[in-house]
């Protein structure tokens, strides 16, 4: 996969987050787009197994923070559930505060192919695209 990059969507419609949510009630839901859902779709049933993904934060890169991404079998205890496009996103609790309201995209640019966040919560970026602030 190819470097993530991010960008802001102003026309992601806002939804309501999940109950189990102890966070803002305007605060929206992590999403995917459908090119996005239909990617994972389709990878979890070529693995076999697989519930859906799962998305974080972690501390790192030039600018702070940096997205986690990986394939989740199982939920674990406080994940915090979406669903979108028909696919489960795990988010653990920590993480949401910082990818609230963010959509998932599945970009093909060129030779190029890989997942894009688009988070409206990022106020800065490193010039690789790797990590951001907000």
């Amino acid at each position: 996969m190819s470097a993530c990059t991010t960008t802001t969507d102003a026309a992601a419609a806002p939804q309501v987050p999940p109950e189990n949510w102890q966070g803002s009630e305007s605060a929206s839901p992590v999403t995917l787009s459908e090119r996005a859902a239909d990617h994972i779709a389709k990878y979890i049933a070529k693995r076999g197994k697989g519930i859906g993904i799962r998305l974080g934060v972690r501390t790192s890169g030039c600018s702070g923070m940096a997205y986690k991404l990986e394939f989740a079998d199982a939920p674990n205890a406080e994940d915090i559930e979406f669903i979108s496009h028909g696919v489960k996103v795990l988010v653990d609790p920590k993480s949401l505060p910082y990818l609230a309201g963010t959509e998932l995209d599945y970009a093909r640019e060129g030779l190029n192919e890989g997942f894009k966040f688009n988070n409206p919560n990022v106020k800065d970026a490193c010039g690789c695209g790797e990590s951001f602030n907000t």
